[in-house]
């Protein structure tokens, strides 16, 4: 893992914000069939080779990051024939130990949802199994007591409601409208989900003009993270209230994260970028 912090920067006016971490528990799911056959995003594309040994070198880095913070992770078991199996942020939400299935867009991952599923029942979690398309904390991030719930590319905005009726929270619906960042996850990064203090980052050419309105009233001192930093997919990144782990090639936004009195942990997923994953991607937090 690579260390990126500096106590030297503080934020303009000198005065370094208290980042107090939360032990998370966390899904993940090693790479060990993982390579690109088919594109159904920008970052895909088929011509281009991969290397599934170095892929899953790169996982365990950040599995072992985890480790190393304390987080209690647990792994699901790869799938023959399901690649794209890795990116377990994809597999659902879980609030409280209810466990939201998902239900994929394209056909080359819908076998994942089942399987997702079948983890979470033998895992003690109550499964709601879906009846709207959503690629789960793809396009759902939970801030504070609302849930961020992305549409445009993957996930059926009515999924939104019945995502409100499961966990009888606020769902506020954003709408991407660039390909490449074709999940919520990939255009908005949670920092800090404490109710209360809520704080996100986000790359503004990602949303529509409504939903960045949103997004700048409910959240007016977020981080607003570069074009350059976003590209490599920065905002994929992962928090526990103080660390932040992030693509280790996103430099500003780790500039931006200690100014804000983050601990920004960079790690190097570009393997898995060639499948239009990173951090986050790779990550599913189970809230029990």
């Amino acid at each position: 893992m690579t260390d990126i912090v500096d106590d030297t920067i503080t934020q303009p006016g000198g005065i370094r914000p208290t980042r107090t971490p939360t032990t998370r528990s966390v899904l993940m799911c090693s790479p060990e069939f993982f390579t690109v056959v088919y594109r159904i995003n920008p970052w895909m594309d088929p011509a281009l080779p991969t290397d599934t040994n170095l892929a899953v070198d790169q996982w365990s880095v950040l599995h072992q990051t985890y480790l190393d913070l304390g987080f209690d992770v647990h792994l699901i078991d790869p799938i023959p024939g399901l690649p794209d199996m890795v990116y377990a942020a994809n597999g659902g939400m879980v609030i409280d130990g209810i466990a939201y299935g998902a239900s994929f867009t394209h056909p080359e991952r819908q076998p994942e949802g089942p399987a997702y599923m079948d983890w979470f029942r033998a895992n003690g979690l109550d499964v709601r199994v879906p009846e709207q398309i959503n690629e789960g904390e793809g396009d759902f991030l939970l801030v504070g007591d609302t849930i961020l719930a992305g549409t445009g590319f993957r996930s059926d905005s009515l999924s939104h409601g019945e995502l409100a009726a499961i966990y009888g929270r606020e769902v506020l619906t954003l709408r991407l409208v660039n390909p490449s960042f074709y999940h919520l996850d990939t255009a908005l990064a949670v920092l800090d989900s404490t109710p209360g203090q809520e704080h996100i980052a986000y790359l503004p050419s990602a949303f529509d003009a409504r939903s960045l309105d949103l997004l700048e009233e409910r959240y007016p001192d977020a981080v607003i993270v570069t074009e350059t930093d976003a590209a490599v997919l920065g905002l994929n990144s992962f928090s526990d209230g103080y660390n932040v782990v992030i693509a280790s090639r996103a430099a500003d936004f780790g500039r931006q994260l200690r100014e804000h009195g983050y601990n920004p942990i960079g790690v190097d997923l570009s393997e898995l970028l060639l499948g239009g994953g990173g951090v986050k991607c790779c990550t599913l937090e189970l809230r029990r």
